[in-house]
């Protein structure tokens, strides 16, 4: 088991990256590929799937979307090959935000997640996701940036799960601004 690779991103393939560490290329299946960069050093936090014909590794840009996607998996009928879509396109507190307030529509929405493995992580996972809403509440680009705007904290909290911290944090300041001046 590893609990991060550091090394240099040689190659990224739509599911996947190659982290080059001291010359060992590890495939590690990631959420959003092309949130890397060819030949930029990555502390990629891991998570190693053994069965009895494969050796995966998952990896995750922070350790906060690491620990959700842990979380994801020990939900009775989703695997990690389910739970790596779903933090690709939604952002970890909005995925929390939908558990918390039963939300199955927006479970629904990512692939390969019906009714009744929506109702099973809601049923497996309410109320057992700390506040990291707190943690990206205090060191987050985003939030400072808004604060900077003169935008309220609790104004700020209240679209934080809304907005999709994977994508670039220009993109992030736009919808947020957006669901600001809703």
């Amino acid at each position: 088991m590893y609990g991060y690779i550091k090394g240099i991103v040689t190659e990224i393939e739509s599911n996947y990256i190659i982290v080059d560490n001291n010359g060992v290329g590890y495939i590690i299946f990631v959420p959003n590929p092309y949130a890397y960069q060819l030949n930029n050093e990555y502390t990629v936090y891991t998570y190693t799937q053994v069965r009895e014909d494969e050796y995966s590794l998952y990896g995750f840009k922070e350790k906060e979307e690491k620990d959700l996607f842990m979380k994801l998996i020990s939900v009775k009928g989703l695997g990690p090959k389910m739970a790596l879509p779903m933090l690709a396109t939604g952002s970890i507190n909005g995925i929390m935000d939908a558990i918390d307030r039963e939300n199955i529509l927006y479970l629904k929405k990512f692939p390969k997640i019906g009714d009744k493995v929506a109702r099973q992580i809601i049923l497996d996972l309410k109320g057992k996701l700390t506040a990291s809403s707190n943690t990206i509440l205090n060191n987050n680009e985003l939030v400072d940036a808004l604060l900077a705007l003169g935008y309220k904290q609790a104004d700020i909290k209240k679209v934080l799960p809304h907005v999709n911290l994977n994508n670039d944090i220009e993109n992030q300041i736009k919808e947020a601004l957006k669901l600001l001046l809703k």
